[in-house]
């Protein structure tokens, strides 16, 4: 699972720097300076990824990830107010849901895989 989550952030933080328009294009209005927000980012993501990876920034790799993956939802939100507000939308309601249901099970994966949290895989151990 970490190995997963490693992967997700890192190609994340790379496109977030290479390819930033699609980000700013679902980045709420009242979020300052969007550029150097999605920048930024995109180095904070890979910066979390790479924390994963070393045992002694693991749990706060995690936690900083985690409370990313909380920080960015209302962009998440915005994305699924935008595109179903369309006439055709090009994602449609069963990418946006499952993207919004998805993204506390994402909080979880981080917490969890950085062994910050046990549950519920510890069956009571």
């Amino acid at each position: 699972m970490r190995w997963l989550i490693i992967l997700l952030y890192i190609v994340a933080g790379v496109l977030h720097i290479l390819l930033p328009a699609p980000f700013l294009s679902i980045t709420p209005s009242w979020v300052p300076w969007p550029v150097t927000v999605i920048f930024v980012t995109g180095l904070c993501e890979i910066a979390g990824a790479v924390g994963l990876l070393f045992p002694q920034l693991r749990k706060f790799a995690g936690v900083a990830l985690a409370l990313y993956a909380i920080a960015v939802f209302p962009a998440n939100i915005n994305h699924a107010i935008q595109d179903l507000g369309l006439a055709h939308p090009l994602l449609g309601w069963g990418y946006h849901i499952a993207r919004l249901a998805l993204q506390p099970v994402l909080v979880w994966a981080t917490l969890w895989s950085s062994q910050v949290i046990k549950w519920p895989l510890d069956f009571g151990k």
